[in-house]
Protein backbone atom coordinates (compact mmCIF):
# COMPACT_ATOMS: atom_id res chain seq x y z
CA UNK A 1 0.00 0.00 0.00
CA UNK A 2 2.83 2.19 0.52
CA UNK A 3 4.32 2.27 -2.57
CA UNK A 4 1.30 2.45 -4.15
CA UNK A 5 0.23 5.18 -2.24
CA UNK A 6 3.38 6.92 -3.46
CA UNK A 7 3.20 5.83 -7.16
CA UNK A 8 -0.33 6.98 -7.12
CA UNK A 9 -0.04 10.40 -5.93
CA UNK A 10 2.68 10.81 -8.31
CA UNK A 11 0.39 9.71 -11.28
CA UNK A 12 -3.07 11.11 -10.19
CA UNK A 13 -4.63 8.06 -9.16
CA UNK A 14 -5.12 6.88 -5.04
CA UNK A 15 -4.57 3.42 -2.87
CA UNK A 16 -7.01 3.75 -0.45
CA UNK A 17 -7.51 1.18 2.62
CA UNK A 18 -11.41 0.62 1.14
CA UNK A 19 -13.62 -2.59 0.91
CA UNK A 20 -15.26 -2.68 -2.55
CA UNK A 21 -18.92 -4.11 -2.97
CA UNK A 22 -21.77 -4.14 -5.23
CA UNK A 23 -25.06 -3.51 -3.58
CA UNK A 24 -28.11 -4.48 -5.43
CA UNK A 25 -31.33 -2.36 -6.03
CA UNK A 26 -34.07 -1.88 -8.01
CA UNK A 27 -34.68 -3.51 -11.26
CA UNK A 28 -31.71 -5.56 -10.91
CA UNK A 29 -29.20 -2.51 -10.63
CA UNK A 30 -25.98 -2.87 -9.11
CA UNK A 31 -23.76 -0.24 -7.45
CA UNK A 32 -21.22 -0.37 -6.41
CA UNK A 33 -19.28 1.49 -2.95
CA UNK A 34 -16.12 1.35 -1.69
CA UNK A 35 -15.72 1.60 2.13
CA UNK A 36 -12.79 2.84 4.22
CA UNK A 37 -12.99 1.57 7.97
CA UNK A 38 -10.37 1.06 10.65
CA UNK A 39 -9.86 -1.90 12.65
CA UNK A 40 -12.99 -3.87 14.32
CA UNK A 41 -15.22 -1.24 13.14
CA UNK A 42 -17.07 -3.42 10.60
CA UNK A 43 -15.46 -3.59 7.50
CA UNK A 44 -15.52 -7.30 6.73
CA UNK A 45 -19.04 -7.67 7.55
CA UNK A 46 -19.85 -5.13 5.24
CA UNK A 47 -18.01 -6.97 2.59
CA UNK A 48 -19.86 -9.55 3.28
CA UNK A 49 -23.46 -7.98 3.49
CA UNK A 50 -26.03 -11.50 1.99
CA UNK A 51 -27.68 -10.49 -1.34
CA UNK A 52 -24.65 -8.18 -1.60
CA UNK A 53 -21.58 -8.67 -3.58
CA UNK A 54 -18.23 -8.50 -3.05
CA UNK A 55 -15.22 -6.82 -4.97
CA UNK A 56 -13.07 -6.69 -1.84
CA UNK A 57 -12.84 -6.56 1.73
CA UNK A 58 -9.48 -4.09 1.64
CA UNK A 59 -7.86 -2.45 -0.60
CA UNK A 60 -9.12 -0.60 -3.79
CA UNK A 61 -7.17 1.44 -6.18
CA UNK A 62 -9.21 3.93 -7.73
CA UNK A 63 -8.72 5.78 -11.23
CA UNK A 64 -10.39 8.11 -13.64
CA UNK A 65 -11.66 6.68 -16.63
CA UNK A 66 -14.15 9.01 -19.18
CA UNK A 67 -15.19 10.72 -16.42
CA UNK A 68 -15.85 8.61 -13.35
CA UNK A 69 -14.58 7.02 -10.79
CA UNK A 70 -13.16 3.08 -10.73
CA UNK A 71 -12.29 0.83 -8.76
CA UNK A 72 -10.08 -2.66 -8.56
CA UNK A 73 -9.31 -4.98 -5.47
CA UNK A 74 -5.16 -6.08 -5.87
CA UNK A 75 -5.83 -8.51 -3.50
CA UNK A 76 -6.43 -12.50 -4.36
CA UNK A 77 -8.09 -12.90 -0.59
CA UNK A 78 -9.87 -11.30 2.56
CA UNK A 79 -7.92 -11.02 5.81
CA UNK A 80 -10.35 -10.13 8.81
CA UNK A 81 -11.34 -10.43 12.43
CA UNK A 82 -12.68 -13.77 13.85
CA UNK A 83 -14.41 -12.74 16.40
CA UNK A 84 -18.23 -13.15 16.59
CA UNK A 85 -18.43 -14.91 12.91
CA UNK A 86 -21.50 -17.03 13.49
CA UNK A 87 -23.78 -19.02 10.96
CA UNK A 88 -26.72 -16.56 12.12
CA UNK A 89 -25.20 -13.08 11.23
CA UNK A 90 -22.46 -14.30 8.95
CA UNK A 91 -23.30 -16.67 6.96
CA UNK A 92 -21.03 -16.60 3.70
CA UNK A 93 -18.30 -16.15 5.72
CA UNK A 94 -19.53 -19.02 8.29
CA UNK A 95 -19.77 -21.19 5.35
CA UNK A 96 -16.18 -20.50 3.69
CA UNK A 97 -14.69 -21.09 7.01
CA UNK A 98 -16.54 -24.55 7.29
CA UNK A 99 -15.96 -25.56 3.77
CA UNK A 100 -12.49 -27.73 3.30
CA UNK A 101 -9.85 -25.27 1.43
CA UNK A 102 -7.26 -23.41 1.83
CA UNK A 103 -7.36 -21.58 5.47
CA UNK A 104 -5.19 -19.42 7.61
CA UNK A 105 -6.48 -19.18 11.40
CA UNK A 106 -4.59 -17.28 14.12
CA UNK A 107 -4.45 -16.30 17.66
CA UNK A 108 -7.75 -18.81 17.72
CA UNK A 109 -8.25 -22.16 20.97
CA UNK A 110 -7.02 -25.28 19.74
CA UNK A 111 -8.51 -27.95 21.13
CA UNK A 112 -7.18 -31.20 21.95
CA UNK A 113 -9.30 -32.81 18.79
CA UNK A 114 -7.55 -30.10 16.66
CA UNK A 115 -10.72 -28.14 16.52
CA UNK A 116 -10.82 -24.38 16.65
CA UNK A 117 -12.80 -22.14 18.48
CA UNK A 118 -12.62 -17.93 18.68
CA UNK A 119 -14.93 -16.10 20.73
CA UNK A 120 -18.76 -15.61 19.46
CA UNK A 121 -18.57 -19.16 17.32
CA UNK A 122 -21.25 -21.26 17.47
CA UNK A 123 -21.76 -23.87 20.01
CA UNK A 124 -20.54 -24.49 23.44
CA UNK A 125 -17.05 -22.92 24.49
CA UNK A 126 -14.57 -26.21 25.07
CA UNK A 127 -13.42 -26.94 28.50
CA UNK A 128 -9.20 -26.39 27.11
CA UNK A 129 -7.34 -26.33 24.73
CA UNK A 130 -3.55 -24.25 23.10
CA UNK A 131 -4.04 -20.32 22.77
CA UNK A 132 -2.17 -17.45 22.76
CA UNK A 133 -1.87 -17.62 26.47
CA UNK A 134 -0.21 -21.14 26.19
CA UNK A 135 -2.22 -24.01 27.75
CA UNK A 136 -5.84 -22.69 29.03
CA UNK A 137 -8.88 -23.97 30.06
CA UNK A 138 -12.18 -22.32 31.27
CA UNK A 139 -11.62 -19.79 33.96
CA UNK A 140 -7.76 -18.76 33.27
CA UNK A 141 -6.69 -15.67 34.15
CA UNK A 142 -3.65 -13.60 33.70
CA UNK A 143 -1.26 -11.65 36.37
CA UNK A 144 -3.92 -9.14 36.84
CA UNK A 145 -6.50 -11.62 37.55
CA UNK A 146 -8.52 -10.96 34.33
CA UNK A 147 -10.25 -13.91 33.15
CA UNK A 148 -8.48 -15.16 29.32
CA UNK A 149 -10.86 -15.54 26.23
CA UNK A 150 -11.15 -18.85 24.41
CA UNK A 151 -9.63 -16.84 21.44
CA UNK A 152 -7.61 -13.28 20.82
CA UNK A 153 -10.13 -10.61 20.64
CA UNK A 154 -7.68 -9.51 17.39
CA UNK A 155 -7.72 -13.82 15.79
CA UNK A 156 -8.02 -13.30 12.25
CA UNK A 157 -8.93 -15.66 9.43
CA UNK A 158 -7.32 -15.56 5.76
CA UNK A 159 -8.86 -17.32 2.54
CA UNK A 160 -9.49 -16.69 -1.02
CA UNK A 161 -12.05 -14.46 -2.13
CA UNK A 162 -12.62 -18.41 -4.54
CA UNK A 163 -14.18 -19.41 -1.50
CA UNK A 164 -16.93 -16.80 -0.97
CA UNK A 165 -20.18 -17.80 -2.59
CA UNK A 166 -21.09 -14.41 -3.06
CA UNK A 167 -18.14 -13.17 -5.64
CA UNK A 168 -18.89 -10.15 -7.50
CA UNK A 169 -18.95 -10.71 -11.86
CA UNK A 170 -16.46 -7.92 -11.95
CA UNK A 171 -14.19 -9.53 -9.65
CA UNK A 172 -11.02 -9.95 -12.01
CA UNK A 173 -12.15 -7.38 -14.80
CA UNK A 174 -9.16 -5.04 -15.44
CA UNK A 175 -11.23 -1.88 -16.08
CA UNK A 176 -12.72 -2.40 -12.50
CA UNK A 177 -16.04 -1.17 -11.40
CA UNK A 178 -17.64 2.58 -11.69
CA UNK A 179 -17.99 3.73 -7.88
CA UNK A 180 -21.64 5.27 -7.20
CA UNK A 181 -20.51 6.21 -3.66
CA UNK A 182 -17.82 6.23 -0.84
CA UNK A 183 -18.08 5.67 2.99
CA UNK A 184 -15.80 6.28 6.10
CA UNK A 185 -17.21 4.84 9.29
CA UNK A 186 -15.85 4.44 12.68
CA UNK A 187 -16.05 2.84 16.37
CA UNK A 188 -18.26 6.27 17.89
CA UNK A 189 -20.76 5.48 20.81
CA UNK A 190 -21.97 9.27 21.12
CA UNK A 191 -21.38 11.65 17.85
CA UNK A 192 -22.16 10.47 14.21
CA UNK A 193 -25.56 9.19 12.90
CA UNK A 194 -25.74 5.64 11.51
CA UNK A 195 -26.17 7.26 7.87
CA UNK A 196 -25.21 10.57 6.77
CA UNK A 197 -24.22 11.59 3.20
CA UNK A 198 -22.25 14.57 2.58
CA UNK A 199 -23.29 18.31 1.06
CA UNK A 200 -20.27 17.35 -1.61
CA UNK A 201 -17.13 16.10 -2.58
CA UNK A 202 -14.98 18.80 -0.50
CA UNK A 203 -17.25 17.99 2.81
CA UNK A 204 -16.73 14.88 2.70
CA UNK A 205 -13.14 14.03 2.06
CA UNK A 206 -12.70 16.82 5.01
CA UNK A 207 -15.87 16.29 7.39
CA UNK A 208 -15.73 12.47 7.14
CA UNK A 209 -12.84 10.90 5.56
CA UNK A 210 -10.35 13.45 7.14
CA UNK A 211 -11.91 13.66 10.31
CA UNK A 212 -11.96 10.18 10.90
CA UNK A 213 -11.86 8.39 14.41
CA UNK A 214 -12.96 5.42 15.74
CA UNK A 215 -12.63 4.71 19.69
CA UNK A 216 -10.24 1.70 20.42
CA UNK A 217 -11.39 -1.68 21.87
CA UNK A 218 -9.51 -4.78 24.13
CA UNK A 219 -8.41 -6.25 20.58
CA UNK A 220 -6.79 -3.12 20.04
CA UNK A 221 -3.60 -3.83 22.37
CA UNK A 222 -4.42 -0.44 24.37
CA UNK A 223 -7.13 0.93 26.96
CA UNK A 224 -10.63 0.78 25.72
CA UNK A 225 -13.08 3.43 24.84
CA UNK A 226 -10.14 6.23 23.55
CA UNK A 227 -10.67 8.24 19.68
CA UNK A 228 -7.53 7.52 17.79
CA UNK A 229 -7.69 9.50 14.62
CA UNK A 230 -7.39 7.77 11.49
CA UNK A 231 -8.19 10.10 8.24
CA UNK A 232 -9.33 7.84 5.75
CA UNK A 233 -8.33 4.47 7.84
CA UNK A 234 -5.04 4.98 5.87
CA UNK A 235 -2.88 6.65 8.31
CA UNK A 236 -0.13 3.93 9.25
CA UNK A 237 -0.12 3.26 5.36
CA UNK A 238 0.75 6.91 4.42
CA UNK A 239 4.12 7.32 2.83
CA UNK A 240 3.68 11.06 1.41
CA UNK A 241 2.74 14.03 4.06
CA UNK A 242 -0.82 14.29 5.16
CA UNK A 243 -1.48 17.46 3.49
CA UNK A 244 -0.81 16.00 0.46
CA UNK A 245 -2.72 13.12 0.28
CA UNK A 246 -5.84 14.89 1.78
CA UNK A 247 -5.03 17.54 -1.42
CA UNK A 248 -4.89 14.52 -3.66
CA UNK A 249 -8.07 13.33 -2.60
CA UNK A 250 -9.56 16.61 -2.64
CA UNK A 251 -8.10 16.91 -6.57
CA UNK A 252 -9.53 13.58 -7.72
CA UNK A 253 -12.86 14.96 -8.03
CA UNK A 254 -11.69 17.50 -10.56
CA UNK A 255 -12.95 16.95 -14.40
CA UNK A 256 -15.26 13.87 -13.34
CA UNK A 257 -18.21 13.71 -15.33
CA UNK A 258 -20.02 12.04 -12.22
CA UNK A 259 -18.65 12.35 -8.79
CA UNK A 260 -19.30 9.33 -6.34
CA UNK A 261 -21.31 10.54 -3.45
CA UNK A 262 -19.64 10.50 -0.28
CA UNK A 263 -21.14 8.92 3.06
CA UNK A 264 -20.16 8.68 6.61
CA UNK A 265 -22.14 5.55 8.65
CA UNK A 266 -21.22 4.31 12.43
CA UNK A 267 -22.86 0.78 13.41
CA UNK A 268 -22.00 2.20 17.23
CA UNK A 269 -23.91 4.61 18.19
CA UNK A 270 -25.34 4.06 22.14
CA UNK A 271 -27.65 5.58 24.40
CA UNK A 272 -26.92 7.74 27.81
CA UNK A 273 -27.69 4.09 28.93
CA UNK A 274 -24.94 2.80 27.07
CA UNK A 275 -27.36 0.62 25.44
CA UNK A 276 -26.62 0.24 21.53
CA UNK A 277 -29.10 2.01 19.00
CA UNK A 278 -29.17 -0.51 16.39
CA UNK A 279 -29.08 -3.99 15.46
CA UNK A 280 -25.60 -5.72 14.08
CA UNK A 281 -27.87 -6.39 10.85
CA UNK A 282 -29.62 -2.86 10.18
CA UNK A 283 -26.31 -1.74 8.27
CA UNK A 284 -28.34 -3.91 5.33
CA UNK A 285 -30.34 -1.07 5.18
CA UNK A 286 -28.33 1.91 5.28
CA UNK A 287 -26.60 0.64 2.01
CA UNK A 288 -29.66 0.13 0.12
CA UNK A 289 -30.56 3.69 1.12
CA UNK A 290 -26.96 4.92 -0.09
CA UNK A 291 -27.50 3.01 -3.44
CA UNK A 292 -30.98 4.43 -3.83
CA UNK A 293 -29.15 8.40 -3.02
CA UNK A 294 -26.83 7.34 -5.61
CA UNK A 295 -29.34 7.48 -7.95
CA UNK A 296 -31.19 10.33 -6.64
CA UNK A 297 -34.29 8.02 -6.07
CA UNK A 298 -35.03 9.33 -2.50
CA UNK A 299 -35.07 12.73 -0.61
CA UNK A 300 -32.76 13.42 2.26
CA UNK A 301 -33.13 16.04 5.45
CA UNK A 302 -30.38 18.36 5.31
CA UNK A 303 -28.86 18.74 8.74
CA UNK A 304 -25.74 21.24 10.18
CA UNK A 305 -23.19 17.68 9.77
CA UNK A 306 -24.93 16.51 6.19
CA UNK A 307 -28.07 14.86 5.01
CA UNK A 308 -30.14 12.13 6.81
CA UNK A 309 -32.69 10.08 5.47
CA UNK A 310 -36.08 10.51 5.44
CA UNK A 311 -38.16 8.24 7.95
CA UNK A 312 -40.73 7.02 5.88
CA UNK A 313 -37.72 5.90 3.75
CA UNK A 314 -36.03 3.89 5.91
CA UNK A 315 -39.43 2.49 7.18
CA UNK A 316 -40.17 0.87 4.01
CA UNK A 317 -36.35 -0.55 3.55
CA UNK A 318 -36.66 -2.15 7.06
CA UNK A 319 -39.42 -4.07 5.96
CA UNK A 320 -38.42 -4.55 2.76
CA UNK A 321 -34.86 -5.91 3.77
CA UNK A 322 -35.60 -6.72 6.98
CA UNK A 323 -38.87 -7.89 7.44
CA UNK A 324 -38.57 -5.32 10.33
CA UNK A 325 -41.14 -2.76 11.82
CA UNK A 326 -39.11 0.36 12.14
CA UNK A 327 -40.62 2.74 14.48
CA UNK A 328 -40.68 6.32 14.77
CA UNK A 329 -39.05 6.68 18.26
CA UNK A 330 -35.90 4.78 16.97
CA UNK A 331 -35.20 7.12 14.01
CA UNK A 332 -35.85 9.81 16.44
CA UNK A 333 -32.56 8.54 18.97
CA UNK A 334 -30.47 7.20 15.83
CA UNK A 335 -30.72 10.21 13.93
CA UNK A 336 -30.42 13.37 16.35
CA UNK A 337 -27.72 15.67 15.85
CA UNK A 338 -25.78 15.77 18.68
CA UNK A 339 -24.51 19.07 18.65
CA UNK A 340 -21.94 19.58 21.43
CA UNK A 341 -20.23 16.49 20.44
CA UNK A 342 -20.11 17.42 17.13
CA UNK A 343 -18.32 20.68 18.34
CA UNK A 344 -16.01 18.92 20.54
CA UNK A 345 -15.14 16.68 17.36
CA UNK A 346 -14.56 19.72 15.53
CA UNK A 347 -12.40 20.81 18.30
CA UNK A 348 -10.06 17.42 18.18
CA UNK A 349 -9.69 17.59 14.79
CA UNK A 350 -9.15 20.94 14.22
CA UNK A 351 -5.89 20.88 16.80
CA UNK A 352 -4.75 17.78 14.94
CA UNK A 353 -4.07 19.27 11.93
CA UNK A 354 -2.72 22.71 13.50
CA UNK A 355 -0.47 21.33 15.96
CA UNK A 356 0.72 17.75 14.34
CA UNK A 357 0.68 18.24 9.89
CA UNK A 358 2.51 20.74 8.27
CA UNK A 359 0.69 21.08 5.29
CA UNK A 360 -2.78 21.33 6.08
CA UNK A 361 -4.70 22.66 3.06
CA UNK A 362 -6.08 25.69 3.78
CA UNK A 363 -9.73 24.63 2.82
CA UNK A 364 -9.82 21.88 5.35
CA UNK A 365 -10.13 24.37 8.09
CA UNK A 366 -12.64 26.74 6.10
CA UNK A 367 -15.16 23.52 5.62
CA UNK A 368 -14.48 22.37 9.50
CA UNK A 369 -15.54 26.33 10.37
CA UNK A 370 -18.80 26.50 8.52
CA UNK A 371 -19.66 22.94 9.66
CA UNK A 372 -18.79 24.53 13.26
CA UNK A 373 -21.26 27.73 12.38
CA UNK A 374 -23.92 25.18 11.17
CA UNK A 375 -23.60 23.81 14.26
CA UNK A 376 -24.07 27.14 16.51
CA UNK A 377 -26.61 28.55 14.20
CA UNK A 378 -28.87 25.20 14.56
CA UNK A 379 -28.12 25.16 18.69
CA UNK A 380 -28.97 28.45 18.83
CA UNK A 381 -32.39 27.80 17.09
CA UNK A 382 -33.14 24.36 18.84
CA UNK A 383 -31.29 23.34 21.38
CA UNK A 384 -28.01 20.91 22.13
CA UNK A 385 -29.80 17.68 20.53
CA UNK A 386 -31.54 18.29 17.67
CA UNK A 387 -34.44 15.56 16.61
CA UNK A 388 -34.97 15.20 12.52
CA UNK A 389 -38.65 16.90 12.66
CA UNK A 390 -36.80 19.73 13.65
CA UNK A 391 -35.59 20.28 10.49
CA UNK A 392 -37.81 19.19 7.92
Amino acid sequence: MRLAINRGSKEGWLTEHMLVMGVHGPGNRVTYITGAFPSLCGKTSTAMLDNETIVGDDIAYLRKKDGEVHAVNVEKGMFGIIQGINSEDDPIQWKALHTPGELIVSNVLVTPEKGVHWIGKDGEVPPKGHNHSGEWHKGKKDEKGNEIPPSHPNARFTLSLENLENLDKALHDPKGVVIGGMVYGGRDSDTWVPVEESFDWAHGIITKGASLESETTAATLGKAGVRKFNLMSNLDFLSIPVGQYIQNNLDFAKDLKRTPLIFSVNYFLKDKEGNFLNAKTDKKVWYKWMELRAHNDVEAIDTPTGRIPKYEDLKKLFKDVLNKDYGKEDYMKQFTVRVPENLAKLDRIKEIYETKVSDTPRILFDVLEDQRKRLLDAQKKHGDYITPDKLV
